[in-house]
């Protein structure tokens, strides 16, 4: 091989990166760490994440706190704040980051001693650009792995509309006046709220190199129809089932999930392919990346009628993860028969996508969650153990059948990108007997 051959080789991928780079990854990289902040050693992995599906009116003056869950843990921490979906510069006059008391999901109250000031650039107030994303400088809390943090952002002023992840599935909180963001206290924090504001992610430094898995989907990996602050969507159980490995070899698992998201078209919140720099591309260590995306593309308005396209926009999301150096899981599409979307021609789509999902090497592996919850006697329906009553989402036992799904040797890896052969993985692994309410997945046709 040819010195030259050599050259380009190596300068592809790289002009690739460089070219897909996309403007909110540019700022993060410029805001963070500030010039007096020392420089940690260890890795930063993402250990939660909550992608911006829209804007909603804020309130001007108050203080927000942020109820988020861990999936790994780490010595320090750093946040992502959004004005992705803004049209005015977003003033935030103090940031904090807090450990919730433990027990207390519905508490505004931290544990004390825990709260820590969030800085940028050295300063403790920050404007964000209008479409921008900004991450903070290090903060000294350790921060444990499966445990609830409190992320409080207090607007001095009116700017605008507030970049916003609407269906939380966790009690968040309003201080109506004030910087109430130091507070140990949660007793200011007088109004609930369903949905995270401005808060899009969270990263943590240790010495792990298993990096972080993004699942990237709609309301099913959202958690519709699961336990509110119970943290029961999939990608949550699937975290907890990466809890029984050793923390140097386990991954943080970030969820991309916005409710009524579309592959191709932006609906509820920007497309999935619309989104792949700032929801996936620009988060810690990415190593892995789950795709469960389509239903709401074959039975919205207006509807997607060919499984080519749907094939197609697939192997672009894989092209450009691959430029990237992330390999995708691919799953395939669950049922929901009895649902009033339902129509034999949608069905016959979603069976037509399924198939190439299985058959067609789209995906690097491909996670078949339509043969896990599909009832066998109607295999267009879930199994009613797993139905929340709209035949469509899934219950918290389903949400524990599709995390199961996964085979966990496609996520554990080493820095060096090896993974572990399946004793590895068996050896640190919890057994879990199927319980009698929860039907053993299907075979893979």
């Amino acid at each position: 091989m040819t010195r030259a051959i050599m050259f380009r080789r190596l300068l592809v991928p790289l002009v690739t990166a460089l070219v897909l780079a996309s403007p909110s990854e540019i700022t993060e990289a410029r805001s963070a760490p500030g010039r007096g902040a020392p420089k940690p050693a260890g890795i930063w992995t993402g250990t939660w994440e909550a992608a911006a599906s829209g804007t909603v009116p804020a309130p001007a003056g108050a203080s927000i706190r942020n109820v988020v869950h861990t999936s790994v843990g780490g010595r320090a921490a750093r946040v992502r704040l959004s004005n992705r979906l803004g049209t005015r510069p977003l003033q935030l006059g103090s940031v904090t980051l807090a450990l919730q008391r433990p027990g207390e999901p519905r508490s505004p109250g931290a544990v004390a001693g825990s709260v820590r000031a969030v800085t940028f650039a050295d300063a403790r107030s920050v404007t964000v650009p209008a479409g921008r994303d900004v991450v903070s400088d290090p903060v000294a809390l350790p921060v444990p792995a499966d445990a609830n943090l409190l992320v409080s952002v207090h607007t001095p002023a009116d700017s605008g509309p507030a970049t916003y992840h609407r269906s939380a599935l966790q009690t968040n909180f309003i201080a109506p006046r004030g910087d109430r963001t130091g507070d140990e206290s949660g007793a200011a924090y007088t109004t609930t709220v369903a949905s995270w504001y401005y808060v899009t992610g969270v990263d943590v430094l240790g010495p792990s190199a298993a990096g972080s898995v993004v699942a990237l989907g709609d309301s099913i990996t959202d958690g519709t129809g699961s336990s509110s602050d119970a943290d029961h969507r999939w990608p949550d159980r699937l975290a907890a089932r990466l809890r029984g490995l050793p923390a140097h070899r386990r991954p943080g698992v970030l969820n991309a999930g916005i409710a009524g998201n579309r592959i191709l078209l932006d609906d509820r919140g920007p497309s999935a392919l619309t989104r792949l720099d700032t929801d996936v591309f620009s988060r810690a260590g990415v190593r892995t990346m789950i795709v469960l995306e389509g239903i709401n593309d074959i039975k919205g308005t207006p509807e997607q009628k060919d499984p080519g396209v749907l094939e197609n926009a697939y192997r672009l999301v894989v092209r450009r993860a691959h430029a990237r150096g992330i390999r995708v899981i691919g799953a395939t599409i669950t049922p929901y028969g009895g649902h009033a979307a339902y129509t034999p021609a949608r069905e016959a789509v979603r069976q037509a996508v399924n198939a190439a999902i299985r058959t067609h090497r789209i995906f690097d592996e491909t996670a078949d969650f339509d043969a896990t919850v599909r009832d066998p006697a109607r295999p267009s329906r879930i199994l009613p153990a797993y139905d929340p009553g709209d035949h469509l989402h899934f219950n918290d036992a389903g949400m524990r059948a599709l995390a199961d799904t996964i085979d966990l040797r496609s996520l554990v890896s080493t820095a060096y990108g090896r993974l572990p052969r399946p004793a590895e993985v068996r050896a640190h692994l919890p057994v879990r007997p199927l319980s009698p309410r929860s039907p053993r997945p299907a075979r893979r046709p």
